[in-house]
């Protein structure tokens, strides 16, 4: 793997080809080593237009991919690509994911029970009263919450779910050599002991602001949730909102003054459809987080098993009785049953009454298939 590595790093560093482009390259070549090689004609029809094909071309008369790939080993930084299951599952699942991650510290199947937390970089005496307590929450319950290491309401919720002694996520709009804002150098470090810094961005980009916007895209992505804590109309956090209503994630906020500027993008969001949020449980209940260290315990001592992953692929959000699943899949009730009542241990599955199961919310089939 580390010799096809090299080639992940190199396209990540080729600007103009996005994950769009190297699936393209993907299913044309079959892996990125051939494309890196490949001739001009062949990257065209594999779709490359002429401004990336030029890229490209520059890429590889400029680019040392050994010396890249040294660089990232020397700095103790993991590159996680589509192919890696240590890739978080969450955003694997997202319309075109990053194809390579950066990831200082550890990322951990935990995470996969993790929320978003982001605010306006000039946060009141009552936002980070509000982030500390529902970070602190979070953690306490097992959640870890993922922010992207800014001024204001994103530090707060990474020291708040630090000080409760949980793990945290910061996504960095740039590469994992620059950590910005200077002022959080200290918060990054704490945060990798107790979970990770994560960038899409190769080392050397700097924290340009351009940058910002689209790494919302991995804070959503790898949350099952977010939550906006308080942010007024035209903040940078309201893009994280919209790209969490893309991906299919619940979006949270808690109420705030309606006299206060800060308050009103939140307070819109609400009166768009955003859950309000006036304690902790609101979140772990809506996500079904309640339960998630049970959960995680459960996971770990009871790893699924084939009629587990047939059952995850016949279910959905809609209802299914016991009966006509074991009919559909053609296996005994008791075996059915069996299987479902563990996967509800689990947090996989959800009954819904009368023995009718539903899949809980961001599971996916694929997930359990190796």
């Amino acid at each position: 793997m580390t010799e096809e590595l090299r080639y992940w790093i190199g396209f990540n560093l080729v600007k103009g080809i996005g994950p769009a482009k190297v699936r393209r390259l993907l299913d044309h070549f079959g892996d990125l080593a051939t494309a890196w090689s490949a001739r001009a004609e062949e990257l065209r029809l594999a779709g490359l237009d002429r401004r990336s094909l030029e890229n490209l071309v520059a890429a590889r008369a400029g680019v040392d991919l050994d010396l890249a790939l040294k660089r990232v080993e020397q700095a103790g930084i993991q590159v996680l690509t589509w192919d890696d299951g240590e890739y978080p599952r969450n955003l694997l699942n997202i319309a075109q994911p990053p194809p390579v991650l950066y990831v200082k510290g550890k990322l951990n199947p935990a995470d996969e029970w993790a929320v978003a937390m982001v605010g306006t970089r000039h946060a009141t005496a009552y936002g980070r009263e509000v982030a500390r307590n529902l970070g602190a929450g979070l953690a306490a319950s097992g959640v870890t919450v993922v922010s992207g290491l800014a001024r204001g309401i994103d530090a707060v919720a990474h020291r708040a779910a630090l000080e409760a002694g949980g793990r945290t996520l910061a996504v960095l709009g740039c590469g994992l050599d620059h950590i910005y804002p200077p002022e959080n150098r200290a918060l990054a470090e704490a945060i990798i002991q107790s979970g990770a810094l994560v960038s899409d961005y190769p080392l050397g980009t700097p924290p340009e602001s351009a940058n910002f916007p689209p790494r919302n895209r991995i804070i959503s992505g790898l949350a099952k949730g977010v939550l906006i804590v308080e942010a007024p109309v035209g903040s940078g956090a309201l893009i994280t909102a919209d790209y969490a209503a893309e991906q299919g994630r619940d979006v949270f906020a808690p109420p705030g003054s309606i006299l206060q500027p800060s308050c009103r993008g939140t307070n819109k969001l609400i009166q768009q459809g955003a859950k309000p949020v006036l304690e902790v449980t609101d979140i772990l209940e809506e996500l079904n987080l309640a339960l998630v260290t049970e959960h995680q315990a459960a996971r770990a001592a009871l790893p699924a098993d084939g009629t587990e992953q047939q059952l995850l692929a016949h279910l959905s959000a809609e209802p299914v009785h016991v009966d006509d699943l074991g009919t559909q899949m053609g296996l005994p009730i008791a075996q059915v049953s069996s299987a479902l009542a563990l996967m509800e241990l689990k947090g996989l599955v959800r009954q819904v009454g009368g023995m009718n199961y539903i899949v809980a919310k961001e599971e996916r089939a694929e997930y359990w298939v190796e």
